[in-house]
């Protein structure tokens, strides 16, 4: 594809700035990276991802890796006082997006894969220590950054990408507050390493302890995360003020490290921190757009905090590229129509966990009614509680929705591994995930003596359903028919835009 001759600057070097430079050179769109911190931030952060998310990474080639570095989780249970199931909301080992359907990671792994990835691509330019101090225009825009010896420098972006976390310099240039939608504790971290394996199950534990609720799970290998809630913002306890002497730490996990095993543990990290439930009024300005944190906040109980800023990405990357190569910049007003309800969405759901998580025991018996006879019913809030499910996309002109049960219209296109058998005998025999098949763009789907070969495009991928066999996963034959479609047109991020008959015209030439 090609593109402007100016770079797009990705402001901030987290996962999520270097997994959309790493998309947009993936679509041959060059990116300067600014990151003002002159050294990868070594403590843990996100400790999960879904399925989908990781669908993301396998579009840059990092699933396989991704999957060294991590492990799938079983699912989560919330769980009272006494340490009994309330509900128990399991996840898959093998999901609809080809993944399972909960991963958990140490996040610098994650971030060391990536800085390896954006390193090899002649596209990406990653500058560590270099701040931006101003943003003129918008779009192109000039962008004025600051090096790691303090000399300033002036230079032109096709665009610009915030993707500068929770205090984010391209937001406030914007004028974009962030609307509250009313959740915000204060919580403790405390990561550590055990020699011993501690005696934990598998998934993600979520306690609604009313004397102390808590979040713990073993992440990979000999690692291990707690989080308790602390006391109402502003106050201050003698108990917080000694929370980072060793005494305190092994007093609040007494539960579940009992002293034998405490020789062979060793504290990592434990610090204090704001969970929040926030999005910012608005993502976009001409050629400047929020990413991730910028853009939103999410409290972590159901791990979509760092998911949602991968499918920011996975959302815009291929919008900018097809702009940057001559499409109609309107084509970005669909990033924020179809993100921003979709992270709100899963953000309510988060905060109806914190709900239930920090409710006390009171509370905690209500939500075992509630869960058992009513909201255990809701079709997909199982897989919502457990950070596996994604709601559909905000409407957009890009996406042909349809008033019909079970339209996929929205939401993600399912991914078995299939073998794929050619006319031209073994030679033509290709095995894979399906994303391989289909390319990096537009691609249709169809299921038999729908002609659709001869109305698409030459940017649009045809694949005959009939043609495939399944490995592993759903299959896609069963799946279309179930819901009664002949054809289904994909995006490059894996959204199903439309079906049937509106898929056929959207793809005719």
């Amino acid at each position: 594809m090609t593109s402007s001759p100016e770079p797009v600057v990705v402001v901030g070097a987290g996962p999520v700035g270097l997994v959309t430079a790493g998309l947009l050179a993936r679509r041959g769109v060059a990116s300067v990276v600014l990151e003002r911190h002159r050294e990868p931030y070594v403590l843990p952060r996100a400790v999960h991802l879904d399925g989908e998310a990781v669908r993301v990474l396998q579009a840059l080639g990092l699933a396989e890796a991704f999957g060294r570095i991590s492990r799938a989780a079983p699912g989560m249970r919330l769980l009272d006082a006494a340490q009994e199931v309330l509900v128990d909301f399991p996840t898959g080992a093998r999901g609809a997006d080809g993944f399972a359907e909960a991963n958990l990671f140490h996040q610098p792994d994650l971030e060391a894969l990536l800085r390896d990835h954006v390193a090899g691509s002649p596209l990406i330019d990653l500058r560590s220590g270099w701040e931006v101090v101003a943003l003129h225009g918008r779009g192109p825009v000039v962008v004025e950054a600051r090096d790691p010896d303090g000399r300033d420098h002036e230079f032109r972006a096709a665009a610009v990408l915030g993707c500068d976390g929770t205090d984010s310099f391209v937001r406030r240039h914007i004028g974009a507050p962030l609307r509250d939608l009313h959740f915000e504790e204060r919580w403790q971290v405390v990561d550590l390493r055990s020699r011993v394996p501690l005696p934990l199950w598998g998934g993600v534990h979520q306690l609604c302890d009313p004397a102390r609720p808590a979040t713990l799970m073993h992440v990979t290998g000999d690692r291990y995360r707690w989080e308790f809630r602390l006391g109402a913002l502003g106050q201050q306890t003698a108990e917080q003020e000694s929370a980072e002497t060793s005494a305190a730490l092994h007093h609040l996990l007494a539960r579940w490290v009992p002293p034998q095993l405490r020789p062979g543990v060793e504290f990592i990290r434990s610090a204090a921190y704001i969970f929040r439930a926030r999005v910012a009024s608005r993502w976009r300005d001409g050629r400047i757009l929020l990413l991730g944190d910028a853009a939103h906040q999410t409290p972590p109980f159901i791990g979509q905090g760092l998911g949602a800023g991968l499918r920011d990405a996975a959302n815009v990357s291929w919008k900018l590229a097809a702009v940057l190569g001559g499409a109609d910049d309107a084509l970005l007003d669909s990033y924020e129509a179809e993100r921003r309800a979709h992270v709100t969405t899963t953000t309510r759901g988060a905060v109806l966990i914190g709900w239930a998580l920090t409710g006390g025991q009171d509370r905690a018996a209500a939500v075992r009614r509630v869960v058992t006879t009513g909201l255990g019913r809701v079709p997909g809030l199982p897989q919502l509680a457990a950070g596996a499910a994604s709601p559909r996309l905000g409407r957009s002109r890009l996406l042909a929705r349809a008033n019909r049960p079970g339209d996929p219209v929205g939401r993600t296109c399912p991914q078995p591994q299939v073998r794929l058998d050619g006319s031209g005998g073994t030679a033509d025999v290709r095995i894979g995930q399906l994303d391989s098949l289909l390319g990096d763009g537009w691609a249709l789907l169809t299921r038999g003596g729908t002609g659709g070969a001869g109305l698409t495009r030459a940017n649009v991928r045809h694949l005959e359903v009939e043609a495939l066999s399944t490995i592993a996963g759903p299959d896609l034959r069963t799946w279309m028919r179930r819901r009664a479609l002949r054809a289904m047109l994909v995006r490059p991020d894996r959204i199903v835009a439309a079906v049937n008959g509106t898929a056929l015209r959207l793809a005719a030439p």
